[in-house]
Formats: C-alpha cells, sequence, structure tokens
C-alpha cells in the first residue's frame, strides 16, 4: 500500500528520495526490517496474549530429555509469522503482481487450515487435531488454485528464445499460442529474438540445457499430447505442496529447528527470484527469465524476516511454539514460491532436511508394519522418528541437533545456488 502511495507522490510532487521505492532491494530491505519489529516487538504481547488465554502446548510423553518441561508453553505462535509476512507485503509490494498475490492466498490459506487444526487440540482437548485427510483436503484445494492459476493466468510467462525467421504466433509446450512480439537481443557479437510465452518449461538442476517441458512426459501418447500437459503440471505442483507441507509439519519438532531451517530456504529462494526475474543477471547465468517474478522478492524479505524474529522467542528453550498455523503455512509457501519461479525440482536439495524428515517417518512406518507382518513383532530402523527425536534418543542436546541441522541446511542451500552454473 505505502507502495502506491509514494509511487504517487514520486510521479506528481517528485519529493528528494521517493525513487527508492522503484528499486525491489530497497522494498526487500524495508520488508525486513518491519518483519523483525513485527515479530520481536509484538510478538512479545502476542505471546503474553497467550500465556492470559491458556493457549499452551499439551505434551506427550515420549520419554524425552526435558519433553515435559514444555508442557504448557504457548503455542499458535504461528500467527507472529503470519502478521510478520503479511503486513510488510501488503505495505511494499505490488500488489497488482499475479505472484505476490498467489503468495498472499498461499500464506492466509495455509495459515487458516494450520489455525483450525491448533484450535482443535487446544480449545477442543482433541490432541489429534484436524483429522489428516481434511489436512490433505486443504492443500489439495491450494495446489489446484496455483496450478490453475500457472498454467491460464496470461500475465505468467517465460522468456523464450526463437528463431528470427519464426512467425509472431509460437506455439509453446502447453499447445498454447501467443502473440506476444519478438524482441531482438544481443549477446555478445550476436543476436537472436526473444519472445515472452506460456509455457510449462521448468528448471532442471545439473542438467545442460536447465530445462525440461512437463508436456513431453506424454510424448509417448503420440502426437497432441501437448494438450494433456496440464494433467502432469498439476500432478506435479499437488505433490510438491503436500509434501513440502508436511515435511515442514514434521520437521517442527524441537525448539527452532524449523524456523531456522525455513529462514535458510526463504533466503535462497529470493536470491532465486531476484536472479530469475532480472533480465541481465537470467542471461549472464543463462536460466529461465520470469518476467515480473523478480516482486516475489519483497514477499522472500518479509518471509525471512518474520522467521529470524520468531527464532527469537522459538530457540532453545522455546518460549513460544508455530503450532501448524506456523508449519503449514511456512511449508506451503515454500512449495508454491519454488513452483512459481521454476525451481521446483530444486527443493529435494534445497530442503534435503524436510526431505530427510520426512523419510525417517516413512521408512520408520513402512519397515514397522512389515516386520510385524513378517515376524510378528515390529520392528524399528530409527530409535524414534522423525529424524532428530532419534538423535535425542541417543543424548544429544536439542541445541545441537538444530545447529548441525541449520549448518546442513546451509550446505544444500549452496549447492543448491551452485546449481545455476553447474550443469
Amino acid at each position: 500500500m505505502l507502495y502506491y502511495l509514494f509511487e504517487y507522490l514520486n510521479q506528481n510532487y517528485e519529493f528528494p528520495g521517493l525513487r527508492l521505492f522503484q528499486y525491489i532491494t530497497f522494498r526487500t530491505s524495508l520488508a525486513v526490517i518491519i518483519s523483525l519489529i513485527i515479530t520481536t516487538v509484538y510478538g512479545r504481547r502476542l505471546i503474553n496474549y497467550l500465556h492470559k488465554m491458556q493457549v499452551g502446548e499439551t505434551v506427550r510423553n515420549l520419554g524425552l530429555e526435558g519433553q515435559m518441561q514444555k508442557q504448557g508453553t504457548p503455542t499458535m505462535g504461528g500467527i507472529i509469522i503470519l502478521l510478520g509476512i503479511l503486513v510488510p507485503t501488503l505495505l511494499f509490494a505490488n500488489l497488482t503482481n499475479i505472484y505476490v498475490i498467489l503468495m498472499i492466498v498461499t500464506t492466509i490459506w495455509m495459515g487458516v487450515i494450520g489455525f483450525v487444526d491448533d484450535y482443535i487440540k487446544v480449545f477442543r482437548k482433541n490432541k489429534e487435531g484436524l483429522a489428516g485427510r481434511f489436512k490433505v483436503v486443504g492443500q489439495f484445494g491450494l495446489a489446484l488454485i496455483v496450478g490453475w492459476t500457472m498454467y491460464f493466468n496470461p500475465n505468467i510467462v517465460v522468456r523464450q528464445t526463437v528463431d528470427e525467421t519464426a512467425n509472431t504466433k509460437v506455439t509453446t509446450g502447453i499447445g498454447a499460442k501467443t502473440t506476444a512480439p519478438m524482441v531482438l537481443r544481443q549477446k555478445g557479437e550476436s543476436f537472436y529474438y526473444t519472445q515472452d510465452v506460456k509455457s510449462t518449461l521448468t528448471n532442471v538442476p545439473f542438467y545442460k540445457n536447465n530445462e525440461m517441458d512437463y508436456a513431453k512426459v506424454l510424448k509417448f501418447l503420440g502426437p497432441g499430447y501437448e494438450k494433456y500437459a496440464f494433467v502432469v503440471f498439476l500432478l506435479f505442483v499437488i505433490v510438491i505442496v503436500i509434501a513440502v507441507s508436511n515435511g515442514a509439519n514434521i520437521t517442527d519438532g524441537i525448539d527452532g529447528l524449523a524456523t531456522g531451517t525455513s529462514a535458510i530456504i526463504g533466503l535462497t529462494l529470493g536470491l532465486l527470484a531476484y536472479v530469475s526475474g532480472n533480465t541481465v543477471i537470467a542471461d549472464y547465468l543463462n536460466i529461465m527469465y520470469i518476467p515480473n517474478s523478480g516482486e516475489l522478492m519483497i514477499f522472500a524479505g518479509a518471509f525471512v524476516g518474520a522467521c529470524v524474529g520468531f527464532l527469537w522467542y522459538n530457540s532453545y528453550p522455546a518460549q513460544v511454539f508455530m503450532g501448524d498455523t506456523g508449519s503449514l503455512a511456512i511449508g506451503g509457501i515454500i512449495a508454491v514460491f519454488a513452483i512459481m519461479i521454476r525451481k521446483e525440482l530444486l527443493i529435494p536439495v534445497l530442503c534435503g532436511v524436510f526431505l530427510i524428515e520426512n523419510l525417517s517417518v516413512i521408512i520408520q512406518v513402512s519397515y514397522f508394519k512389515y516386520t510385524r507382518k513378517r515376524f510378528g513383532e515390529g520392528r524399528r530402523v530409527f530409535l524414534m522418528s522423525p529424524l532428530h527425536h532419534h538423535y535425542q534418543k541417543k543424548g544429544y542436546h536439542e541445541a545441537k541437533i538444530v545447529t548441525r541441522f541449520w549448518i546442513i541446511g546451509i550446505l544444500l542451500a549452496i549447492i543448491t545456488l551452485v546449481t545455476l552454473k553447474l550443469r
């Protein structure tokens, strides 16, 4: 909103310094600062309010050291994160940008699902919370909105190199056509034409040409396979949204683990959005340029600021837990953000901590059921799942586990950024 105010003042009155608001990096910096202020200063007030309302965590005794000391710690602190994301975004982002709109919808949508889950646990005294099938339905609904919008919205395009002898109507990977004009560009001493088109292309790590078309998954169907590309694309979106959202939820098991890991992932996604939305840098790195996606940098700044600010109170020993209000929202945000900047296939690397936490649960449950059926008694691979509890059972302190997971997260983030040139 302030973005429009300062834009208006700059155009009509030319106040000195207002041109700064035209720069994404400046508005991103402001988003980080405001987000930190909201989560640290006003976060304290919300924690006090949650204490007053007795919105405390009910802890089941799993035999972990220091676990029962967390009984009664305020939960639903994810509200702090949501406010830290939404307020700076509404203030400093261009709200007509379709990418920003989708991120706001994602934040509110997943935040509401998580809030309902926490409300049932806290106020209805139901430890199971919202039934898992309803969470999946909510995640599925979000994936449908995101997938449908990305596929059909005319403002979501990518810039592709085209043959200078081609007709101005260029058939894309999804079988649609565009009348966007071709633009002659120069790189070094050579010239080439580019055009903004609808496409189901995405980035592929460690691959020479660095791009894959979802439509080509169905190439075995023969001529006309492109018209079914939407089904493949939507399937990928659904799987990614559900997997990452649940991965963040599972990772939120000890103080500061999910929050710090998410901040690292958010910072990396912000950098990827910036380079993908900057035509000069994208051309230099030889990666897909996505017009108008650079505006996502403001949202990413607010997201990182919210996570870091919340960590002020969520680090060991935690004074507040984010609950599903925060963890489901964080997972959904990361998934949708990656999909929109066409970096979703980097998620197994970037979100490796979430992935290994998810896999540890799947392996533990699957092996237990298999051995119980095969040998009459269930056996376990890990002392306890998710993986962070396994290390707790081995005697590692919470703070040490969290710090080491953060270090792994930073390493994975660096590897993710390296993939921009390593092919």
